[in-house]
């Protein structure tokens, strides 16, 4: 009996999916796919499981090409990069990775966060194109963190765990979320809810971690972006599109905002010419949300779990989809 074909959209370190030898015949496309690579074409006829990244959309069309498939397993914890409802028709369970990529996420926001609140991809470029000439009182001043409010949209396993994080630096929490209950799922001392124009209008900084949704896409927009502070700061670390990209760009080169920082782009990547990057006040980098060695590692390990169990015809360790399991 042969082993279960199984398209792997992008090539990954032999180790992080060492459970998978012996188990499956694997064709494997590119470190950098951004689409499903031409190589990988031929095989979608008799491939019986898909494991891909976020990068790859897998949509009804590409379904409709791959009649043999049991199991989708995307590394990584946002899925719309899959249409779940067709995949739900077809009897096919979606697995994912959730709750690994928290805490690594959370440290980069932290990190986004303090760097543009004290200009340090601005004052870094200063002193290496020569205008740092001494110790200057007034120059390069950034934002305080304690005391300031951080207005966190999004309250779930990251959207806490920033918050965790910036208590210790002396900030005070709101939120908006309108997923959790009206206890805000956190003691009323640590956060505060807020609707959604409270939020903008008495933040100093504002950090995105919901999901995009209908709901979702477009969240900061031109209207969002004119009810914060002049001196608010934008951080998102959820995904690009929850962000109207020509609307910030405006907002930044006429500082009607203070910065921003982005691990997500709307599109993704932008083009090495786009306006962000010639702003003085927006640090932009690469989607690394999850880019610790440990936390890639693991995420690896649960999209081999998911793909080995839907192979098997057993129940996925982490769907997206149960309900298909009836």
């Amino acid at each position: 009996m042969s082993l279960p074909l199984v398209i792997l959209t992008h090539t990954l370190p032999v180790d992080w999916i060492a459970s998978l030898e012996g188990r499956i015949r694997a064709v494997t496309g590119p470190l950098d796919a951004t689409a499903l690579a031409p190589g990988l074409e031929a095989h979608l006829a008799g491939a019986d499981g898909l494991f891909c990244l976020l990068t790859i959309p897998v949509r009804k069309d590409l379904l409709g090409r791959m009649p043999r498939l049991r199991v989708v397993s995307n590394m990584a914890v946002g899925v719309d990069n899959v249409d779940v409802a067709e995949c739900t028709r077809r009897g096919i369970p979606v697995g994912y990775t959730p709750g690994v990529l928290t805490d690594a996420t959370a440290d980069l926001t932290m990190a986004l966060l303090l760097a543009v609140a004290r200009r340090l991809p601005e004052s870094a470029r200063d002193a290496r194109e020569g205008r740092w000439k001494t110790w200057s009182p007034a120059g390069w001043l950034g934002a305080d963190l304690r005391g300031a409010v951080l207005g966190i949209v999004g309250l779930g396993k990251i959207g806490r765990a920033v918050a965790e994080r910036a208590r210790g630096f002396g900030m005070k929490i709101v939120f908006f979320d309108p997923t959790v209950g009206e206890d805000g799922c956190v003691p009323v001392e640590e956060a505060e809810r807020l609707s959604f124009d409270e939020l903008l209008r008495e933040s100093d900084f504002i950090s995105l971690h919901c999901p995009l949704n209908p709901g979702t896409r477009g969240l900061i927009n031109e209207s969002a972006l004119g009810k914060m502070k002049p001196g608010a700061i934008l951080v998102n670390a959820a995904r690009g599109p929850v962000v109207d990209t020509a609307a910030l760009t405006r907002a930044l080169a006429e500082g009607r905002i203070s910065a921003a920082a982005l691990d997500v782009t709307d599109p993704e990547p932008l083009a090495p010419d786009h306006p962000l990057f010639s702003l003085p006040n927006c640090l932009v980098i690469p989607h690394i949300g999850s880019a610790t060695r440990g936390t890639r590692r693991r995420m690896a390990g649960m999209a081999c779990e998911n793909l080995l169990a839907g192979l098997d015809g057993r129940r996925l360790p982490y769907c997206v989809n149960p309900e298909i399991y009836g």
